[in-house]
């Protein structure tokens, strides 16, 4: 199902502050008030209320940034997005012009079990017609290759307690331990032949000139990551 209980409303200011890179900075009234089309005022109200669900955390005159909560709820609204427009335009061959509005209309009632089944059938896309990366789904799997061979019931399937994210979503210094990662065997082997395996720690060191790898510290030793497999990887940051 979607999520249950929560406004379509709730969800479009929780994807808004994710979309504005909150999970570790304050975004401002102002700009939720720009990118949303709502008054300030209304904002600030609408802000206080998602701090008293222990959505957000949000001081006034700074602005406001997800909890984990927060967090949790937002990657699985902006996952169900950004599947949607590469469905949109790689299998219906939409416009790109208009996939992203289109995917706004249908983000909110697309359920768990057709996003899993969009996600299989689009062989567990990384990225999403615009370049952003498709967040991990919350299901309690180490690979892709266990979630694609196994049936269990959707509203009752184990999930993880946390948000995971992928190694590029983190800031320099920030680090976690490998929980998943993207993709059937063979991205796996890919991303194991690079010297990353699960349950492995990881603290991102920093960009190459490039740009095209990421310096990361794996158990404590830097090694050069090529970004497109740094996408597959997602580390729960909580550990």
């Amino acid at each position: 199902m979607a999520n249950k209980g929560i406004s379509d409303n709730i969800e479009e200011y929780l994807e808004t502050l994710y979309r504005e890179n909150s999970v570790g900075d304050a975004v401002s009234t102002t700009t939720l008030s720009k990118h949303l089309h709502v008054a300030p005022g209304s904002v600030t109200q609408m802000l206080k209320k998602l701090e008293s669900l222990d959505y957000i955390v949000y001081i006034p005159y700074n602005g406001a940034h997800l909890t984990d909560s927060g967090l949790k709820i937002a990657q699985k609204i902006i996952r169900k997005h950004r599947i949607l427009e590469i469905f949109l335009e790689d299998v219906l061959n939409i416009s790109h012009d208009d996939v992203h509005l289109q995917a706004c209309e249908m983000e909110h009632s697309l359920s768990d079990e057709a996003e899993r089944a969009l996600c299989h059938m689009l062989s567990q896309p990384d990225i999403c017609p615009s370049g952003n990366i498709v967040p991990a789904c919350d299901f309690k799997f180490s690979t892709c290759e266990e979630c694609v061979h196994s049936s269990f019931d959707i509203d009752h399937a184990k999930r993880y307690e946390f948000s995971l994210l992928a190694i590029t979503q983190l800031k320099e210094g920030k680090g976690g331990t490998v929980t998943f990662i993207r993709g059937l065997d063979s991205e796996s082997k890919v991303v194991k032949d690079a010297g990353i395996n699960i349950g492995d720690k990881i603290t991102v060191i920093g960009l190459n000139r490039s740009n095209d790898y990421l310096i990361i510290a794996v158990n404590g030793k830097e090694i050069p990551i090529k970004r497109s497999i740094a996408n597959k990887v997602f580390l729960d940051t909580h550990l």
